[in-house]
C-alpha cells in the first residue's frame, strides 16, 4: 500500500493535479488526499487552487460541481460508477412537471443532484446552509428537492413558508432506524448523538445535535462529551478519531455505509492519474445554467 501511495504521490505532482476525498471515503484514500471534505466545499476549494488536474474522489454528481466551477481544469472520477441514489432519483423532466404544477414556486436543489438538475433549478444548498438559503427567498411557496429528509428538517424553523417536496432520500441514512439508535443510547447512556440531517424525521428528532458532516467535525471537537454516537456514513469516523483520539466514537448502525462511497480504491486512483481517464464534462449550457444556481447560493449572505 505504501508504494501505491509514493505513485499516487508522485503522478499527482508530475500532473500538476489536486486529490479531493469526500469525507465518506475510505480511510487510506482520505490519507493521501490533499483536501478532506463535504461534495461542494471540495469543489469550491478545489478552484481556488493552481492544478490543472482535479481527481476527485467521491460520486458522480460531485465531479460534475467540480466540472462546474473549474471549467478550466480537467476534472477525473476514477470511479465514474460511483453513484448517489439520491441523485438518480430526480430528472430534470420530472423537475420540470412538478415545477409546472407549482406555477412561480421556486425550486431549491440540494447539491446531492445531477448538473442537469440543478440547470432547472433556482438556486442550490447545501446541508449546511439550506436554512439560510430558503430563508433569503421572499416566496411564501418553495419546492425542494430533491431529499425530502432535508426539506422537512429545515422546513420546521421555517413555518412560514410551504414546502412542496421532491420525494427523494439518501438510501443509507434512511436505513437508519429509530430502534438502532435507541439501542446505542441504551448501551452508552453518557453519549451524545449526532446525526445528518439526510436522516428520517424520527431519528433526528433523536438527536443532540443534527448538522452536515463539516459540522459535526466542529461540534465534536468542542464538544465536552466523551463519547458521542454518530448517526453518518461510516467514512466520517476517520478524521474524528484522528482529531479527537481522547473521545470516543460510535457509530449509530451497522447499516450506515455507502456502497458507491467505498467503491474508490486507491488502485483506482493510480489508474486514473496514469491513463488521465475517466474525464468528467458537463454541457456548456447546462454548466452555465447549473453555475447560475449554485451562484446565487454562494450570494446569500452568511451570519
Amino acid at each position: 500500500m505504501d508504494s501505491l501511495k509514493k505513485q499516487i504521490r508522485e503522478l499527482l505532482k508530475e500532473r500538476n493535479a489536486v486529490l479531493l476525498a469526500h469525507n465518506y471515503m475510505r480511510d487510506e484514500v482520505q490519507e493521501i488526499a490533499d483536501i478532506t471534505g463535504d461534495s461542494l466545499g471540495l469543489s469550491i476549494e478545489a478552484s481556488k487552487t493552481q492544478a490543472d488536474v482535479i481527481v476527485f474522489c467521491g460520486v458522480h454528481f460531485m465531479a460534475e460541481s467540480a466540472a462546474i466551477l473549474s471549467p478550466d481544469k480537467k476534472t477525473l472520477l476514477p470511479r465514474p460508477d460511483a453513484g448517489c441514489p439520491m441523485a438518480d432519483m430526480i430528472s430534470a423532466e420530472g423537475l420540470e412537471e412538478l415545477k409546472a404544477k407549482h406555477p412561480g414556486a421556486p425550486v431549491v436543489t440540494y447539491v446531492n443532484s445531477t448538473a442537469e438538475v440543478k440547470a432547472h433549478s433556482d438556486i442550490c444548498c447545501t446541508s449546511a446552509n439550506a436554512t439560510k438559503v430558503v430563508k433569503s427567498l421572499p416566496d411564501k411557496k418553495i419546492i425542494f428537492a430533491p431529499d425530502r429528509n432535508l426539506g422537512r428538517f429545515i422546513a420546521k424553523s421555517i413555518p412560514d413558508k410551504e414546502f412542496i417536496y421532491w420525494d427523494g432520500y439518501c438510501p443509507t441514512h434512511e436505513r437508519m432506524t429509530v430502534e438502532a439508535v435507541l439501542a446505542k443510547k441504551t448501551e452508552y447512556p453518557d453519549a451524545v448523538f449526532i446525526c445528518h440531517p439526510e436522516c428520517a424525521p424520527e431519528v433526528t428528532a433523536l438527536a443532540d445535535h443534527a448538522c452536515s458532516t463539516s459540522a459535526m467535525y466542529d461540534y465534536c471537537r468542542t464538544s465536552p462529551a466523551r463519547q458521542i454516537i454518530i448517526g453518518t456514513e461510516a467514512g466520517i469516523l476517520y478524521r474524528l478519531r484522528i482529531e479527537n483520539p481522547d473521545k470516543e466514537f460510535i457509530l449509530a448502525s451497522p447499516a450506515l455505509l455507502c456502497p458507491n462511497m467505498k467503491l474508490t480504491s486507491l488502485e483506482d486512483i493510480l489508474y486514473s492519474l496514469q491513463t488521465m481517464t475517466p474525464v468528467i464534462t458537463v454541457p456548456e449550457d447546462i454548466r452555465i445554467k447549473a453555475k447560475q444556481a449554485l451562484d446565487r447560493m454562494l450570494a446569500v449572505p452568511r451570519d
